[in-house]
């Protein structure tokens, strides 16, 4: 084997067209890895497996571009936060007033309508929702009291659609449909038309109005959610965890396993390897027989094993995937190390007296560097799909969104028998895309390694 400089390496990668292309899927997806890094709070990755931090979320929400192909419109999950506020005191009454505008225009009805908030008061406040509908109408929804309290304290509530108080509202308010308002639900009534029972577009005013006696009212949040069948660029899961979230995070997480595991496989295979064919007789013998034995494990029902019996953890998989990747490695860099060391240069070395460690790693890793960068990104879809495979399984680290832990839950929820697409290929096409850039660079790589691969 001639030795081949960085510069001939790059220079030789450059001229393949499959080489450029790894390149530029790696790239894409490591801008993707630092856009998630930077825009998505690290506090929404710890929740990912708390339900309470996605309940203002739609279940199962089919992704929103999906409207583009659709001829009758699916109702888009809205969430909105940032109402118009208006503020009245006539002598010791305050009127706190929030406004939310909603242009619908869909085919099909709301899921629900929620109305969150928290607000802070003291003594008795009144509190009124009504809705201002397209054609005018303006219909009265909710009147409550707030609990009473003689100093100030900070109420939470979440109002739903789905209160007996609301239908019962809009029960008293049935003449001006033209039709029976039974067996409706309260979004069906607000959001249909008075001739007849189908939605009515337009846009949508509702009104949240808090009166109190002698007390400011401070409002520390205040959504309303308008409930639908489609939400998000990916949509969401039974949980109501936003997917496009466990996509963007998977990234950086699948190739912070698949190059750790590589780089550390590589590394420690190419030491083994080399040393033990740079040193022969007994050691090579001893060394090569140790190697057989890790070689001769059944990879994964050992991983399996190992992730019941001691830790599913993230880092703890990692350092097994190392124990089980430099074996083969550790193989090929033997028999590169046994042909690397008869070359003169090798013997003047040692006639001159140079020690057995700088011979190694002034004359021969060298010699082996364009196979150890080929072997690396070869070896990362490997560990990306190994890692995929232990999370489907249920044996991963279930506190981290990885692609593998999103289709272990699409699985556990039958997402394929209920045609929940949206939930199962994503992940899939991800973990299919990561080790593509990889296979591409790995091949581009042996392709310079041994010169008679290249067309």
């Amino acid at each position: 084997m001639s030795s081949i400089t960085p510069q001939e390496i790059k220079q030789e990668f450059l001229k393949s067209k499959i080489g450029i292309a790894g390149i530029a899927i790696l790239s894409i997806l490591i801008a993707i890895s630092i856009i998630a890094i930077i825009a998505i709070p690290v506090e929404t990755f710890q929740e990912w497996n708390n339900p309470g931090n996605w309940i203002l979320y739609p279940k199962v929400a089919i992704p929103i571009w999906v409207n583009i192909f659709m001829t009758e419109k699916i109702p888009e999950h809205k969430i909105l936060e940032n109402p118009t506020i208006q503020t009245n005191s006539e002598g010791e009454i305050n009127l706190s007033s929030h406004k939310f505008g909603i242009d619908f225009d869909y085919e099909f009805f709301p899921n629900d309508f929620i109305y969150v908030f928290s607000s802070e008061y003291s003594e008795s406040v009144l509190l009124q929702m009504s809705v201002i509908r397209p054609d005018g109408i303006k219909l009265e929804l909710i009147s409550t009291s707030l609990p009473h309290s003689n100093s100030k304290t900070i109420h939470t509530e979440r109002i739903f659609s789905t209160d007996e108080a609301i239908k019962k509202n809009l029960f008293l308010q049935s003449e001006i449909f033209d039709f029976s308002l039974e067996r409706l639900s309260a979004e069906d009534i607000v959001f249909s038309k008075t001739k007849t029972n189908e939605p009515l577009k337009g846009k949508y005013i509702f009104s949240i109005d808090t009166y109190s006696i002698n007390s400011e009212i401070k409002t520390h949040e205040s959504k309303l959610i308008i409930g639908g069948k489609a939400f998000g660029m990916m949509g969401t899961d039974e949980l109501r965890r936003d997917l496009a979230i466990g996509l963007l995070w998977g990234t950086p997480l699948a190739l912070f396993i698949g190059l750790v595991v590589s780089i550390a496989s590589v590394i420690m295979g190419l030491l083994y390897g080399v040393y033990a064919g740079f040193k022969g007789k007994k050691t090579d013998e001893v060394m090569m027989r140790f190697n057989d034995v890790i070689y001769a494990l059944p990879a994964l029902p050992f991983l399996i094993i190992l992730s019941v019996t001691i830790s599913n953890s993230i880092f703890v998989l990692v350092g097994f995937l190392m124990i089980f990747g430099w074996v083969g490695i550790a193989k090929v860099a033997r028999s590169m190390s046994l042909q690397i060391k008869t070359r003169g240069y090798v013997d003047a070395a040692n006639m001159m007296g140079q020690k057995n460690s700088k011979i190694v790693l002034k004359h021969i890793l060298p010699q082996l560097l364009p196979y150890a960068f080929a072997s690396i990104a070869i070896s990362v879809p490997a560990a990306i799909t190994t890692e995929a495979g232990l999370s489907f399984l249920g044996l991963g680290d279930p506190s981290f969104p990885t692609w593998g832990h999103i289709l272990h839950d699409a699985n556990t929820f039958g997402a394929a028998a209920r045609g929940l697409w949206w939930w199962i290929m994503p992940p899939g096409v991800m973990i299919a895309i990561a080790g593509l850039a990889f296979v591409f660079i790995g091949n581009a790589l042996d392709a310079i390694v041994n010169p008679k691969l290249k067309r």
